[in-house]
């Protein structure tokens, strides 16, 4: 290997192909010393994570951040390993240095006061601020009554205007402040997804009260007279995320590859927005499906949606943790490797007790997810 760079560039040009087993062949002989570049151990790990070698991938990982502790980004892949395995202690420790990356500094609050660490503060009060995707915000919202409670503070939550609305009726803080606005004075803050190093939270801690959002009573009364003339069951479906997501080949579908879900008796809500919207024009043969996408003006009308509808069937998407929040069935579609929050090889999520996880059981095999799910909408379908 003379130039490393050319070198790093073919690995990663396989990886992009999905040839991942080709390009941990290609990385391996020059490290079958057991030592070699920084740099090449880092891909190694990149090359097996997918593969669903976590032990060996979270191996590789420790060695390189024992080996340069201030190489960030190797703590944050760290983190999101340590997470994936379960292991909350070390991976939220880790999951702090997720602003030092280049792709996450643009989201950082530039705080002129110190990070709560989770220790009591009466009489102070405490800022706690939503940083990341929409999901995230659902999903961690729960945490900002157990942050005031363990605080002992005045909360003011600043959120996205976007879900401020269904978190303002979840209560648990004193103030609450769109984000781009000034907040009242405080002491002290914490991004709500740093809640849980701050409070140290763990399994056990998990789900906690459930459901802790509920949907708006006069849009749950118009979505509720809107699918009143529909048939039974109703199952809502989301098969795309954010394209701008790092992650969005890996876990996205089209609406054709959901076409095993079309058995006859079931009214299929498609509440997808975005560019893949426009697929619910042409559903799959047989599939009995109302496309709601272009009446859906928020998240306001899509968690009345699901209230009213029997199921969500989605990949892993912010409408997932907006069911699980709100304690309403969702099937959530995952990759073979998923995002660090849905755990491995288990069909339940300790986050939410009305979630269902179906899992590729191998790279790519978005055929056999659809397969079982469209046997488990059968069986919902047929009773018992």
């Amino acid at each position: 290997m003379t130039d490393i760079a050319v070198f790093e560039k073919r690995v990663r040009a396989l990886m992009a192909q999905g040839r991942l087993e080709e390009a941990e062949a290609m990385v391996r002989p020059h490290l079958a010393s057991g030592t070699g570049p920084i740099l090449l151990w880092r891909l190694l790990a990149q090359t097996i994570r997918p593969q669903g070698r976590l032990a060996e991938t979270r191996a590789i990982q420790e060695m390189l951040v024992e080996a340069v502790p201030g190489d960030l980004a190797a703590r944050f892949d760290l983190a999101e390993t340590a997470l994936l395995m379960g292991d909350f202690e070390r991976g939220w420790r880790e999951y702090h240095w997720r602003y030092s990356l280049a792709h996450t500094a643009r989201i950082e609050r530039k705080v002129q006061r110190p990070r709560w660490d989770g220790r009591r503060i009466p009489g102070q009060t405490l800022l706690i601020h939503d940083e990341q995707g929409f999901g995230d915000t659902f999903q961690f919202l729960r945490m900002v009554p157990w942050a005031k409670e363990r605080s002992g503070a005045r909360a003011i939550l600043e959120i996205n205007a976007e879900t401020l609305p269904i978190a303002k009726r979840m209560g648990g803080f004193d103030a609450i402040a769109a984000r781009g606005t000034v907040p009242p004075p405080f002491d002290l803050h914490c991004e709500m997804m740093s809640l849980p190093m701050a409070m140290g939270l763990t399994m056990a801690d998990l789900p906690g009260p459930v459901p802790y959002l509920s949907p708006d009573p006069a849009r749950l009364a118009k979505w509720r007279k809107t699918l009143a003339r529909l048939k039974r069951p109703l199952v809502a479906l989301v098969w795309a995320g954010r394209p701008e997501h790092f992650n969005d080949a890996n876990r996205s579908l089209s609406l054709a590859d959901l076409g095993p879900l079309a058995l006859p008796g079931i009214t299929f809500l498609a509440v997808q927005k975005g560019p893949k919207a426009g697929e619910a024009k042409a559903p799959p043969m047989g599939m009995n499906l109302v496309s709601l996408s272009d009446t859906i003006r928020d998240f306001e009308d899509t968690a009345a949606i699901l209230s009213v509808a029997d199921l969500l069937i989605s990949v892993d998407s912010s409408p997932v943790h907006l069911a699980g929040a709100l304690g309403r069935p969702a099937w959530v579609l995952l990759p073979f490797v998923p995002d660090w929050r849905w755990l491995m090889e288990r069909g339940d999520t300790p986050w939410y007790p009305s979630l269902r996880l179906f899992r590729q059981s191998a790279r790519g095999d978005w055929a056999g997810v659809a397969a079982r799910v469209a046997q488990a909408l059968a069986t919902l379908r047929d009773g018992p």
